[in-house]
């Protein structure tokens, strides 16, 4: 669920970023190279948000914390 979220929220702050640059009237920002400048957020914040941000936290390494329980031990004679 946390991934999704993130996934989300980095659409979100791109969608942002590009409507503010959309809104400026910027005369080198053609609609050309507003597409291109898309394409080029929208990569970068899919990069990020599938490498940079974990959206879950560190593994359990033991069978308790996994909630998994360990096998009964016999007695050795």
């Amino acid at each position: 669920m946390q991934c999704m979220a993130t996934a989300m929220t980095t659409g979100a702050a791109v969608t942002g970023a590009r409507s503010w640059l959309g809104t400026r009237n910027y005369s080198w920002l053609t609609p050309q190279r507003l597409r291109r400048t898309t394409i080029c957020l929208f990569t970068a914040g899919l990069l990020a948000s599938a490498t940079l941000i974990s959206g879950s936290g560190k593994q359990p390494t033991s069978a308790h914390a996994a909630g998994s329980t360990p096998a009964p031990q016999t007695a050795s004679k």
